[in-house]
Formats: structure tokens, sequence, C-alpha cells
């Protein structure tokens, strides 16, 4: 395509994005007006859910399809990292030499890496009860682990994390939330849909669904982010394959 078609289709586009925008924007609420249906819509759903925190209901519930696409995109571009970024065959990785890591550097993540994992695994259960939830949660803990490979070295980060498992628990998380709304299909009611008990309101087990979803969406980020970064970090590191024409050669990326 040429440049003038690019720029044609990219204005043919920008201008339908603009006046449906205009249209929407018309819609809403005055500014600093006392009137907010869509607050009060949140707010109602999410005492009648007995889900304490109003956002969780809103990507949970009111809104779940909207987060299952979220989730989606964060699927869809782990596997096109995965497809991209893997080795050819005549390419090995050989991690480059660990270079010296201060005493209190390595201290500081021996000692964090626990404590974010445990502050990772309660912002995902407590999602519905307060702010957090299964995508700041598997974030946190996607980032505990890497405290090993800032603390040590990339060998280390390697002993930590088993991509294989964290590829299967991945695709398996992501199709939870999936499964979890074709129950609520097939209970009768509609896709994403509450059908277990909403429990007693601000403890642990209320909000039906809510924690389920948090959980899959928790485990689908962490395990996600942590792969993701895997194929980034293996990049980085030396890779050795002989040439076409034989022998030997290295490669530093």
């Amino acid at each position: 395509m040429t440049a003038r078609g690019r720029v044609l289709l990219f204005g043919a586009g920008a201008v339908v994005v603009a006046v449906f925008f205009g249209l929407s924007c018309g819609e809403l609420p005055r500014f600093g007006a006392t009137a907010h249906p869509y607050g009060d819509r949140a707010v109602a759903a999410s005492l009648a859910h007995r889900t304490a925190n109003v956002v969780s209901s809103v990507n949970f519930d009111v809104r779940a399809f909207d987060t299952l696409g979220e989730e989606s995109i964060l699927f869809a571009t782990v596997l096109g990292a995965t497809l991209l970024l893997r080795l050819a065959r005549d390419e090995q990785v050989r991690p480059a030499p660990a270079e010296g890591v201060l005493p209190t550097t390595r201290l500081l993540g021996i000692v964090l890496l626990p404590l974010a994992l445990v502050v990772g695994v309660y912002i995902v259960a407590h999602g519905q009860l307060s702010p957090g939830g299964g995508f700041q949660g598997g974030v946190v803990l996607a980032t505990a682990l890497h405290l090993g490979y800032v603390a040590a070295d990339y060998r280390v980060l390697e002993r930590v994390r088993p991509l294989a498992v964290l590829d299967v628990a991945d695709s398996a998380a992501a199709a939870a939330f999936t499964v979890m709304g074709l129950a609520g299909l097939a209970a009768g009611g509609a896709f994403l849909k509450n059908v277990l008990p909403l429990g007693t309101f601000n403890q642990i087990t209320s909000g039906g669904t809510v924690p389920l979803f948090n959980a899959a969406v928790g485990i689908e980020v962490a395990s996600g982010v942590i792969v993701l970064l895997a194929h980034f970090l293996e990049q980085a590191v030396e890779m050795s394959g002989p040439p076409e024409g034989g022998g030997s050669a290295e490669e530093e990326h």
C-alpha cells in the first residue's frame, strides 16, 4: 500500500471513530452534575451481588464480557511473542556470565521475593473486597518472581521459573474464564452470569463468581507476563550457533 493509501485509510477510520465518539460524549452526564447514572448502577449492582469492591463488580460482573476481551488480548500477545521470539533450529541459549551482585541487593531480593509473592496472592484473593484483583495481583506475582533475577542472575530465574507449567497455566486460566461464562449460559441465564451463592457481604467468600474470575485472571496474568518476559530475556542473553558456511559463530543480542 502506498503512503497516500495509508493516509486515506487512516483518515476514513479516524472520521468514523470521531463521529461515534462525539455521539457518545453527547449522551454523557453534564460535567459537575450531581446525577451519575453509571455510578449509581455500578454501586447498586455491587450491593445486590454482595461484592464490596465496586471496581471488581464492574470488571467481573457488569462488564465481564469486556474483561474477557482484555484477558484474551494478553493471551494473544504472549502467544504471538512465543511464536516470533522462539529460537531457530541452529540457535542455542547460553546465558552470559553473571556479573557480581552487591550483597545488599542480594539480601533485599531474598527478603522481598517471598513477601511480594504473599502480597500478590493476597491482592488476587481479596479482589472482591478491597482495591486490587486478578490483573493487579498477577503483575505483582510476576514481578516477585523476577526479583530472583535482580538479586542473583538469569540461571537462578530459570530454576524458579517452570516455563512448561506456566504455559499450561496461562492457557488453562484463559480457558477457565470462558468455561465459567458458559456455565452461566448453561444454567439458563446469560453468558458470564453469576451462578454461585453470593455469600455474606464483605466476606472473602462473597461475590459469587467474582472471586473465581479474579483467580483465573490472576493466574493468567502472572503466567502470561512471566512467559512474555522469559522470551524477551532470552534475547538479551548470548546465543550461539553454526553459520550457514560451517564452523562456529557467536552473536550477542
